[in-house]
């Protein structure tokens, strides 16, 4: 199917301090008849002349058709050049209960889109790029929250033990629990597969201890409605169906079950998705359910999965995992250390992981949330000082500077936990390669700025898009401005607004035409006295950047489509002599105003301009880290002195 662009024609012209001004002065000069008048078709007119695309750059909505349209949470590129937009049951529980679970494949080049099968609810999941080009996706959703005054069932967190140290034990959905003191019962929601216990020896003598029982978690509600189903205190509780050793084996015990509000739940469920085929693959499930996660790649490829609600709705007490492409399984880390849910966790030069503080909610206030450097191995956790207004990182965005060799990072604006009205307009810098790294202020966005957007150019300076002042939007307080941050100037330069408003559970991602496409938003309310429920955004929206205005773009005819660490490859080009730098760029997989895999690496470059007609040649350069440059596929961008890129060439590096 193919979607339809629509080109703006209506703008306000406040959002553009130039055309406002040339507005004012032409009305001064002919009178209010055209300012009230003109203002508005002078505002579309002014936009669309070469010279100010040329300066501020231009966007437009692209209109899928009507049954192709989604709640887009997460999105991801493809080394295919297509987009995955994935939406699950897209933050609507009547898609939950009716289990429609969306994700479209969109190719912006050709502008057709296509319906994938999505095997559970991808909702809120993690992911990331691996190193085959197949996308990483964990977690998802296993049941929606539900306010206090909509709880009917008393209800919590059951631990089922296992004693039998020879054999697990499978709890089946609806199987009733019966406690032997308050002898009520309540019902297991979903299956749980209980492990066997372990056996305890004495190490210096060898002697038998005793066992210790196998664990396993399942959220239970009372079998009848009411509040005299509550319970107040922990209870042992027998299952039904059980006998003989079993059931003197394996027992629940619960605390308070009540008619508390209840988070959502997630699940265990992971997946590769390939983007020839375009379908999902299962692969192992997490060993702990996430709703929220994050996934970052480790120094040997492996993958990391970070935070998440689990399978009751509790916050994943620093449980995390590691997973394996090639067995395609999951182990837990030797260490545990906990985090809000989607932090934002970049892998460094050395090794290690650098976590920012940006958060997207859910955890305790004073746990997890100061910026530093992790050994994930040790687990020794190396604060970085400085950090303006700590307390408001929740929703801000962070992203690893261009070039990626400099190990710069910039914290973009950010709120207070949960649903504060509290936002920064600060951004913050920190130099990872300091003898002592400190965070200092950058440039002010201007106002609190909640859910910024920012994607990396190949020009190396980075778009910073949208947001809102307040919680999702509230308020009417989201912010049309766009920026292009320089990181050698490190200032803000003030572009074409945008045409769509972005707050909650909205992204965006470069493609390799190097345009920036923006995706989702989800906002509390549609009006500003907050007395309409909000409407989820459905239209995509690309900016088309002020480089791709300033004439025609290089072009990059043949090479090689492998790359190695280390070594060098040559391209064949009419326009060596006007080619001045190379980047690798990892394409992005974003969501929650988290995108760890987006990062632009800097290769060196020759050039060997061509002779009596003939096209010339130019030679990159690869760095060897591997850490730096990550075994996958990349975006190769070669750019002129203009800063003008071609269109990036999709190469492997191994």
């Amino acid at each position: 199917m193919t979607p339809r662009r629509t080109s703006p024609s209506r703008r306000k012209a406040r959002r553009i301090a130039l055309v406002t001004a040339v507005v004012l002065a032409l009305a001064g000069a002919n009178g209010p008849w055209l300012y009230r008048f003109g203002t508005e078709k002078y505002h579309a007119y002014a936009i669309d002349r070469p010279e100010y695309k040329a300066g501020n750059g231009r966007w437009e909505i692209v209109e899928f058709p009507e049954g192709y349209r989604q709640n887009t949470i997460h999105a991801a590129l493809l080394r295919t050049g297509k987009v995955l937009l994935v939406a699950g049951s897209g933050n609507d529980r009547r898609n939950f209960d009716a289990k429609r679970f969306d994700t479209r494949v969109w190719d912006p080049a050709k502008g057709t889109i296509k319906k994938v099968p999505t095997p559970s609810d991808l909702f809120c999941t993690g992911h990331t790029q691996l190193a085959d080009g197949n996308l990483l996706v964990a977690g998802g959703t296993q049941r929606y929250e539900r306010l206090k005054g909509d709880v009917t069932k008393a209800g919590g967190l059951m631990v089922v033990h296992n004693e039998n140290p020879d054999k697990p034990m499978t709890i089946k959905g609806g199987t009733r629990f019966t406690g032997k003191k308050n002898g009520k019962t309540f019902v297991a929601q979903d299956p749980v597969l209980v492990p066997r216990a372990t056996k305890k020896f004495d190490p210096a003598t060898g002697k038998f201890l005793g066992n210790d029982a196998g664990l396993g978690r399942v959220y239970v509600e009372a079998a009848r409605s009411g509040a005299r189903y509550r319970t107040g205190a922990e209870d042992n509780y027998r299952i039904e169906g059980l006998t003989g050793a079993d059931a003197r084996n394996t027992y629940g015990i619960a605390q308070k079950l009540a008619l508390d509000k209840r988070d959502f739940q997630g699940i265990r469920d992971a997946y590769e998705f390939d983007p020839v085929a375009e379908r999902y693959i299962k692969v192992d499930p997490m060993n702990e359910a996430r709703w929220y996660p994050t996934l970052t790649t480790l120094s040997d490829g492996k993958v990391l999965s970070v935070s998440g609600l689990d399978e009751v709705g509790q916050l994943v007490p620093g449980k995390n995992e590691v997973y394996d492409p090639r067995t395609r399984k999951w182990s837990y880390t030797r260490k545990e250390r906990q985090f809000p849910t989607y932090p934002a966790l970049f892998l460094t030069r050395n090794g290690k992981v650098f976590y920012s503080g940006s958060n997207a909610g859910y955890g305790p206030a004073d746990v997890g949330r100061d910026p530093g450097i992790w050994d994930v191995e040790t687990d020794r956790f190396t604060r970085i000082p400085g950090m303006s207004d700590p307390d408001r990182l929740e929703t801000s965005g962070t992203v690893l500077l261009p070039p990626a060799q400099e190990e710069k990072y910039l914290v973009i604006g950010g709120g207070g936990i949960g649903e504060s009205r509290r936002s920064s307009e600060r951004t913050r810098l920190v130099d990872l390669k300091a003898k002592k790294p400190r965070f200092t202020d950058g440039p002010s966005l201007g106002r609190g700025t909640r859910y910024p957007q920012a994607s990396i150019l190949p020009d190396d300076t980075v778009l910073v898009s949208g947001g809102s002042q307040d919680y999702r939007g509230r308020s009417g307080s989201d912010i049309l401005e766009a920026r292009l941050y320089d990181p050698e100037k490190n200032s803000f330069r003030r572009v074409a607004d945008p045409l769509v408003g972005r707050n909650y559970h909205s992204g965006s991602l470069l493609l390799p035409d190097g345009r920036v496409m923006f995706f989702g938003s989800d906002p509390l309310y549609a009006d500003p006295a907050n007395s309409t429920p909000g409407v989820f955004e459905q239209r995509i929206e690309i900016y088309t950047p002020p480089y791709l205005f300033r004439g025609e773009r290089p072009v990059v005819e043949d090479g090689p489509g492998t790359l190695r660490r280390g070594g060098e490859a040559t391209f064949r080009t009419p326009d060596a002599g006007r080619l001045a730098t190379a980047r690798l760029i990892r394409p992005s997989a974003s969501t929650h105003v988290t995108d760890v895999d987006q990062r632009s690496i800097a290769l060196g470059l020759r050039r060997t301009p061509g002779k009596a007609g003939k096209a010339g040649t130019v030679t990159v350069t690869v760095p060897k880290n591997r850490n730096l440059v990550q075994p996958g596929w990349y975006m190769l961008f070669l750019t002129d002195r203009d800063g003008v890129p071609a269109t990036a060439r999709w190469v492997k590096v191994s």
